[in-house]
């Protein structure tokens, strides 16, 4: 089986939201308040779910948060936000869920990693949860994750590895052992009565070369939906690129149903990045699509002027603030493309791939911008009320282009 195959067979339910079979691959995120405080954890979950977070994961890792997710849920619902909620549970999860049914049954999925369920009794507390989520029908996801791999394993398998005539290396065998956790854990819920499409796969590391290697070994090995995700990715622009480059490879090949962009945010940062970052990941491998792409140059000798960074800046701006009216009412808007350029090198070619766009001029250049719609000239621009215009320009491609998507398949209903 292909792993393109593959991932059209399991599909797991996290309330109305499908992960894998022939669903999108969806976005989630995961909140970094104290659960306890349900009111501000809320108010998170509802920041990334508007902020396009199909699925929000939540620690629980003691009494206080465990009692407060009913109330974190229920202030979500009377706001009118239905998101799946993951909890995420490490060590105790098979006391807080038995204590705690109301918890139990509210949350979309139990999060579980095999490697530190429990310090003596892991399989027992594992199969406890396992039994929990089966008794109110929810999914699990097993999530390997390197930095707490279950030790007992590793090193049967370093044992096992040592006595072999051809012995691999240590970074080798700790990937067979993280794939290994992955799937006798999968195969131990499986036994105790987890149907086969509640389970969710999960194996991080923090390296993207072995992350790359590590899904790559897992996916032809079951049919299981992968959430991938580089584990502990740092800040900035570090945690954007060396996610887009590890999950990247892996989403282009087919593999992964679920992502998570895992960054450090600056202190009081904002957390809804990590959701417009997956996004923009989904979108630019042509994957998905989440709103209108503005491609616009880095500007070098020949765009002295700051006019056209502001311009594409303000662009930028002016079609996130009007995606939440143009999602309800223009179908399809989110894969229009526009172009913003500084000059005539590449600007009216640029202009003329994208569904709208306009070439500034540079340095010591006509004072005119041309602009394209469709790839034919529609238009030229001047003056100080350049932009104003070109906002207007675009409004009304967006009513006239996408509006007559909606009434057309309203008409044909």
């Amino acid at each position: 089986m292909s792993i393109w195959e593959r991932r059209e067979t399991v599909e797991v339910l996290f309330d109305d939201v499908g992960v894998g079979g022939r669903n999108p691959v969806r976005v989630q995120s995961m909140t970094n308040t104290d659960t306890a405080d349900a009111e501000g954890t809320a108010q998170q979950v509802a920041e990334l779910a508007l902020a396009g977070s199909e699925i929000v994961r939540v620690t629980v890792n003691n009494e206080p948060s465990a009692k407060a997710v009913p109330e974190m849920v229920e202030r979500l619902h009377d706001a009118g936000i239905h998101v799946p909620i993951v909890g995420d549970f490490h060590y105790n999860g098979h006391i807080l869920l038995a204590k705690y049914p109301k918890t139990a049954e509210l949350l979309a999925n139990y999060r579980i990693n095999p490697g530190n369920v429990g310090t003596t009794r892991r399989d027992e507390n594992f199969t406890k949860i396992v039994e929990i989520a089966k008794e109110y029908g929810k999914s699990v996801r097993i999530g390997v994750n390197w930095g707490s791999l279950d030790q007992r394993l590793l090193t049967e398998m370093m044992d096992e590895n040592a006595k072999s005539p051809n012995p691999k290396g240590a970074k080798a065998v700790l990937l067979d052992a993280i794939v290994e956790s992955a799937m006798r854990s999968a195969a131990l819920a499986e036994e105790v009565g987890l149907p086969h499409d509640k389970i969710v796969i999960s194996t991080k590391s923090s390296v993207v070369p072995d992350l790359i290697q590590v899904y790559r070994m897992l996916a032809p090995l079951s049919d299981y939906p992968l959430h991938l995700g580089l584990t502990e990715a740092g800040m900035g622009a570090k945690g954007i690129v060396a996610t887009t480059a590890g999950i990247g490879p892996l989403l282009m090949e087919g593999i992964g149903d679920t992502i998570r962009v895992s960054l450090t945010p600056e202190p009081g940062g904002d957390r809804t990045e990590e959701v417009r970052v997956a996004q923009q990941i989904l979108q630019s491998l042509a994957i998905r699509s989440f709103e209108p792409q503005v491609t616009s140059c880095p500007g070098c000798g020949r765009t002295t002027s700051t006019f056209f960074q502001e311009m594409a800046q303000d662009i930028t701006g002016y079609i996130r603030e009007r995606m939440p009216e143009w999602r309800k009412h223009y179908p399809g808007v989110e894969e229009m493309d526009v172009a913003v350029m500084g000059c005539v090198v590449n600007g009216p070619g640029e202009s003329k791939h994208a569904n709208l766009g306009i070439s500034l001029p540079g340095t010591f250049e006509e004072p005119k911008a041309p602009v394209y719609v469709d790839g034919e000239h529609y238009t030229t621009l001047k003056g100080k009320g350049l932009v104003d215009e070109f906002k207007e320009i675009l409004d009304a491609y967006v009513v006239r282009t996408y509006g007559e998507v909606r009434e057309g398949a309203g008409a044909s209903a």
